[in-house]
């Protein structure tokens, strides 16, 4: 016997899903994300709390992601 496919809203037989709403961030166009990140930055800067490695840090964060992305899976290291 043959069984009856309903067609949903748009006419197809794909399932519906529900819309997501895109909320914070998410929801914004990347140009304004971008430009309030700046303005993070900068305020930050300003104010002394923002974070400027070293060379030494930098080359040490730099061999430290590269041994985690190499290590056998098995590994408790």
């Amino acid at each position: 016997m043959e069984t009856m496919q309903r067609l949903n809203d748009r006419g197809t037989n794909e399932p519906e899903t529900k819309p997501h709403s895109r909320r914070g961030f998410a929801g914004m166009d990347p140009a304004q994300v971008r430009e309030l990140a700046s303005r993070g930055g900068k305020a930050a800067h300003e104010q002394g709390t923002a974070h400027q490695f070293t060379r030494e840090e930098a080359r040490a964060a730099g061999r430290k992601g590269g041994l985690a992305t190499h290590k056998p899976r098995g590994s408790k290291a």
